[in-house]
């Protein structure tokens, strides 16, 4: 029985770690939601009640967070340099891979947001954050034509864009990043851990994340399925308006097989939860 508690520390520590490596890279990547994966990870509840109510939750959830920590740390700074460079290589590859990733969440997530049944406020709520999300995303990355010249304050604003996505599930930070012309400073800020960057984008990002947990907490406990059901509709439209148009040569079966690999990745950390579980 000892051995059984023990296995099942291990696997629950090494699960944690790579969600949370996940997360941190899902942060940097364009269109990709950190705070969309930590639910589909189940994580995000729990760190939610983390921020919220510490006192209760922080003893009944203190074994997960080292691990989660740790995994995010490594996976936003430490995969800043390796996603910069898959990046550059091939953006349209690196993107498939996590196209595959988040899909193969959707089904776990379409179960967890009807776990308190569906109305129609719900099923108005995924189509109106699909909808809304889907437009605004594609007006920033593909019509509007904005840059700025990337200094403390505007990576300030970084930092809360990335705290925003944090605690509201779908929000897409890197997207809005891209469209100003500040995603590649940024990126290469963190590969380099430059100071500037680090000392103006993490404070924004706390500040955020401290300012809004308590109210998106509040409303998933009083509207959960409609809260839910909006989380789905932004990865759906979040997932859409990511989908590269344009391929060169060998990256569409490249791009294939990544997706493949990010489904069957998700795939297996969702066996591997109902595992631990047993």
């Amino acid at each position: 029985m000892a051995a059984h508690r023990d296995q099942n520390f291990i696997m629950r520590w090494l699960r944690d770690l790579l969600c949370g490596l996940l997360i941190g890279a899902g942060a940097i990547l364009p269109g990709v939601s950190g705070g969309v994966l930590a639910v589909v990870f189940d994580i995000y509840r729990p760190f939610m009640e983390v921020l919220t109510r510490p006192r209760t939750a922080i003893p009944k959830y203190w074994k997960w967070f080292p691990p989660i920590a740790l995994g995010w740390c490594a996976g936003f700074l430490g995969f800043a340099k390796c996603i910069a460079a898959a990046i550059s290589l091939s953006n349209t590859v690196t993107t498939w891979l996590f196209i595959g990733l988040i899909v193969g969440t959707v089904p776990s997530l379409f179960r967890e947001a009807g776990k308190e049944g569906r109305t129609a406020a719900s099923w108005g709520s995924l189509l109106l954050c699909a909808g809304a999300v889907f437009a605004g995303l594609f007006y920033v990355s593909r019509i509007a034509e904005v840059s700025v010249e990337p200094n403390f304050w505007w990576y300030n604003f970084c930092g809360v864009l990335w705290g925003m996505s944090i605690v509201i599930p779908g929000m897409t930070s890197s997207s809005v990043m891209m469209a100003l012309g500040l995603y590649q400073p940024m990126l290469e800020g963190l590969a380099r851990l430059d100071l500037l960057v680090l000392s103006a984008s993490l404070p924004g990002m706390v500040l955020a994340v401290a300012l809004l947990a308590r109210l998106v907490s509040w409303f998933f406990r009083t509207h959960y399925a409609v809260a839910f059901h909006g989380i789905l509709g932004f990865v759906v439209a979040s997932t859409l308006v990511i989908i590269p148009t344009e391929y060169a040569s060998g990256e569409p079966l490249l791009s294939a097989l990544c997706c493949v690999g990010g489904f069957l990745l998700a795939f297996l950390l969702a066996r591997l939860d109902k595992k631990i579980q047993k």
